[in-house]
């Protein structure tokens, strides 16, 4: 797997090794298609460069001279040029522009300042600056560095400069294959105490926390960032600590990936990435919420504070003791979590005050406070008032920061109550602790050993993929011996970490968890099955290992996580445009062709579902997980089990009822998946205010009534047309048919969705379309089954 995320820019420069002389433009001197300027030490190269899709549009970009093609800024963006007859040069003011054949100016550096004696100078930082011929560099005119692109090159800064009125920020692309500005920009939020944020339009997605004195909090540990004189300048820059080139990207999905050139490896590597998930998704747990991420995203509420409502945390939370301002009140101190959001209205700083505690209780609409020492001025404090949001506890212990935050007299009255408890219950407890501890160890060495027998017979049993196992030192060396701070996940089959091995490629390590619903058999069909099988939309095993007590998979990782961790959460959902989610329907479907039909062995995957489908670097689907799967013979179409495995919503009617499954089980599945990517809803739980139909019940009134576009995402607009999205829906709704033989194999699947003279099937009515009768009845139709038994998955297993 390579180290880059999905966010390169492919370019093909149009320039044939023609530079123009050193690393300046002079006044009666311009560039064409077929020249470039190179920087002094030849670190950097500007020219005009095409997309692979688009070689009718031209920018003006700049890029690191001999290196991949990643370009680091683009010019004109969002106005191209129509073919290849641009041409940078001055005008009569001394402005740098961007023109055609017939003189119309598509980018211009639009100084108002005219510059008697021009001069446009690439520097060996990347930066393309305008100025004087008779001034250095530093009295420059215009610069590239204050309009940046998608990328932040060392020595470059975002934030607020008073001197321009400029706030820098980066800005993503519209897509892979289109430079052209998307909605989605990180920078510093000037708005009250400086934050690093992204923002999707107006919106805040999520934040790095706020300034702490010299530095970010949440980012103290990266590679060096900067706040500098607030009076002049508010901004962040990273620093090139390995003299070596680096840049930090704001991809198309929100996140800002740092990298690294390793010159041995010749490749791009990430050095850290700063981006919303779980806990770092804005406001997650709403007002005074605290949210916590140890395995999964979970909200609680801040001391002194309770859920406002039972049935959604995201509503936030209530004071517990409505009576605030009164004597006798205090503050509960909570360590290593990231500071509450602080713009203007909600936050003050105070510089030079020894006694925060006192400040705070001062004020009657003081809601928690924080302490500071900045550099060169002393103590501070920063106090909150209004709300309190965005709170979270940080992975790494003494990383975060402490919050004191207000609370009644009764909560502190009630905290003594619990000290007088505890001095009397811990001694007893300790008792028992340490008679249960004795049980344990002689229960767990019994245990053990015959772990230890089973491993050499799964090793044995496995020996012909023996050239995958993996010493457990490699492992545990990669993932930093299953540091807290490497795990990435949870699922049925036990914790997942993240790790790096000493070649530099990045791996998933799936834990065998002691009690796993996987359990020992379907370890070894995984490692069985995915060994043997080699697809572009199928994940790859890169190895196992078993050692001792420790049972484990490791894969090629995937950057962006699964399918349902964008399709469904509202602002995750709105980056998975039209085009994406028909590349990744189409790539399940290779995918799961490959298993039933072009592989040599014949795989019903039977556990397909949105949480299984990862997302690689690209957003290109691969299937996971085939703990469950079952290997066919060649002219074997059907078989029965008396154990059903499988996961609520996806599962197909004649398996749920009767243990039966066929390559059509996973046929059924693949069209629910199709249908959930369209209308961007979760089959399983799907609630209308109208009916009490699931998804697919849903999609099939709208189909019978006419309105079938309405099942479309509406956060999609107008970005799709008609007639295919009428076709994708049909042949998903072809795909859950109730009665298997009417559901369409998989080569027929893929010949319908990529051909549009293909002619359709009106489809008939879907399997369990009634989410009532599902849910209700299941353990009915079971009791009529006396053989059949059934596991249910969750949805993110």
């Amino acid at each position: 797997m390579t180290s880059n995320h999905f966010f390169f820019l492919c370019l093909i420069p149009l320039f044939f090794g023609h530079s123009i002389a050193v690393d300046v433009l002079k006044a009666d001197q311009s560039i064409n298609h077929t020249q470039a300027i190179v920087s002094a030490a030849e670190k950097f190269e500007l020219g005009f460069f095409t997309q692979p899709k688009s070689s009718n549009f031209m920018y003006l970009g700049i890029w690191y001279k001999g290196l991949p093609d990643y370009v680091v800024w683009v010019a004109n963006r969002d106005n191209p040029v129509l073919n290849s007859s641009a041409t940078l040069k001055f005008n009569t003011h001394g402005n740098l522009i961007l023109v055609n054949q017939t003189g119309q100016v598509f980018w211009s550096s639009n100084s108002t300042r005219t510059v008697l004696y021009p001069i446009a100078q690439l520097l060996d930082t990347g930066n393309f600056l305008l100025r004087e011929s008779n001034s250095g560099p530093e009295n420059y005119v215009w610069q590239s560095f204050d309009y940046p692109f998608d990328t932040l090159l060392p020595g470059m800064k975002l934030g607020w400069d008073s001197k321009t009125g400029l706030n820098r920020k980066l800005t993503s692309r519209r897509s892979q294959t289109d430079p052209s500005s998307g909605d989605l920009s990180y920078g510093v939020n000037t708005d009250g105490l400086p934050q690093l944020v992204v923002w999707k339009g107006n919106q805040t997605m999520f934040r790095g926390g706020p300034w702490y004195g010299d530095g970010f909090s949440r980012v103290r540990s990266k590679r060096a960032n900067y706040i500098y004189n607030a009076s002049f300048e508010i901004s962040y820059s990273i620093n090139d600590s390995n003299n070596g080139p680096s840049r930090a990207v704001l991809d198309s999905i929100g996140s800002v990936i740092y990298y690294v050139w390793t010159g041995g490896d010749k490749k791009w590597e990430i050095a850290y990435t700063f981006e919303g998930s779980g806990c770092n998704d804005y406001e997650l747990c709403g007002n005074f919420g605290l949210c916590s991420s140890v395995l999964v995203a979970s909200c609680g509420c801040l001391d002194g504070f309770e859920q406002k409502s039972a049935q959604n945390f995201s509503d936030g939370c209530v004071r517990k003791d409505e009576k605030i301002c009164r004597e006798g009140e205090g503050f509960r101190k909570i360590s290593d979590v990231k500071w509450p959001d602080s713009t203007k209205k909600s936050v003050r700083l105070k510089v030079g005050i020894q006694n925060c505690e006192t400040e705070c209780l001062k004020d009657c609409f003081c809601l928690a406070y924080g302490k500071l020492e900045i550099p060169d001025i002393g103590p501070a404090c920063v106090t909150w008032f209004d709300k309190l949001i965005d709170v979270r506890f940080v992975r790494d212990v003494g990383t975060g920061d402490d919050l004191f935050v207000r609370v009644a007299a009764s909560e502190l009255e009630r905290s003594e109550r619990k000290s007088i408890i505890v001095l009397v219950v811990v001694p007893i407890i300790s008792v028992l602790i340490f008679l249960a501890s004795i049980s344990f160890y002689i229960v767990r060495n019994v245990r053990r050993r015959a772990k230890a027998d089973n491993g050499v017979t799964i090793t044995e049993e496995l020996i012909h993929e023996n050239e995958l196992e993996m010493p457990i030192a490699v492992i545990e060396a990669a993932t930093n011996n299953f540091s807290i701070s490497n795990k990435i996940g949870e699922g049925g089959f036990g914790p997942v970490y993240k790790g790096r091995l000493s070649s530099g490629q990045e791996i998933a390590v799936k834990k065998l968890a002691e009690r796993s619903r996987q359990g020992m058999e379907e370890f070894k069909n995984e490692v069985h099955f995915i060994s043997q099988l080699q697809h572009r939309n199928l994940v790859k095993l890169l190895g196992f290992c078993i050692h001792e007590e420790e049972i484990l998979l490791i894969y090629e990782y995937m950057p962006n996580k699964s399918l349902d961790y964008f399709l469904f959460e509202d602002r995750r959902r709105s980056l998975l445009d039209w085009q994406m989610r028909i590349d990744i329907i189409i790539g399940i479907a290779r995918g799961l062709l490959y298993l039933h039909r072009d592989s040599r062995l014949r795989i019903i995957h039977r556990d397909l579902k949105a949480a299984n489908i990862l997302l690689d670097s690209e957003m290109k689907p691969k299937i996971s997980d085939f703990g469950i799967a079952r290997m066919f013979g060649e002219y074997q179409m059907e078989t029965k089990t008396d154990r059903v495995v499988g996961t609520y919503g996806y599962m197909s009617p004649e398996y749920i009822m009767e243990g039966c499954f066929s390559f059509k089980s996973d046929v059924y599945s693949f069209g629910v998946i199709l249908l959930e990517i369209v209308s961007g809803k979760r089959n399983h739980g799907f609630f209308h205010s109208e009916h009490q139909l699931n998804l697919l019940g849903h999609a099939w009134k709208l189909w019978n009534e006419g309105k079938t576009l309405k099942l479309i995402d509406g956060v999609l607009g107008d970005q799709f047309q008609e007639l295919e999205a009428l076709k994708y829906i049909n042949v998903g709704l072809l795909c859950v048919q109730a009665r298997p033989k009417e559901r369409p194999i998989m080569s027929y699947v893929l010949s319908m969705l990529e051909n549009d003279n293909m002619p359709l099937i009106h489809p008939k009515e879907p399997g369990f379309y009634g989410e009532r009768f599902v849910l209700s009845d299941i353990n009915s139709l079971f009791s009529t089954s006396n053989n059949v038994t059934i596991t249910l998955l969750d949805d993110g297993r």
